[in-house]
């Protein structure tokens, strides 16, 4: 069960802070760089909708499994960099909710209503956002790996 757990945790991080990263790096710079917005906003707009309902599950199973492997050491023994992570995921958790009920939420409201600067200028925050979302991941990940 501790093997799955973990296995488990693993896999919710690297759906989560890779398809940030893909979205980031290859998606939003050959779609802005090839789509007026118009043409740009509603697939993208797409696109987040079916990646949050990913992460929304990665979270779920963040916490899940992160719970889970908790009691086995208990928290004034599990080593600092479960302590690290657990903080940082929990901001990292914060700033998805922030991200999703708010320019995530006004990025479709725009689309629907063809408003395209402000779809992009709320495309822009929600790529803003998940740049942010990047660093406190990777510090996550190297706590965890660094501070046993």
């Amino acid at each position: 069960m501790p093997v799955l757990m973990k296995f488990l945790h693993i896999a919710a991080a690297i759906v989560w802070l890779g398809g940030i990263s893909f979205k980031l790096v290859a998606l939003r710079p050959a779609a802005s760089a090839q789509l007026a917005p118009p043409r740009r906003l509603p697939p993208m707009a797409g696109v987040q909708q079916n990646f949050f309902k990913l992460v929304w599950l990665a979270v779920g199973l963040l916490l899940l499994t992160g719970l889970a492997m908790l009691p086995a050491v208990g928290m004034k023994t599990a080593p600092l960099g479960w302590h690290v992570m657990f903080g940082i995921g929990l901001l990292m958790f914060a700033l998805f909710g922030h991200l999703c009920f708010g320019p995530y939420r006004r990025l479709k409201l725009k689309v629907a209503a063809t408003d395209w600067p402000e779809g992009g200028r709320r495309g822009g925050q929600i790529a803003t956002s998940a740049s942010l979302a990047l660093a406190p991941g990777g510090l996550a990940t190297a706590a965890v790996i660094f501070l046993v």
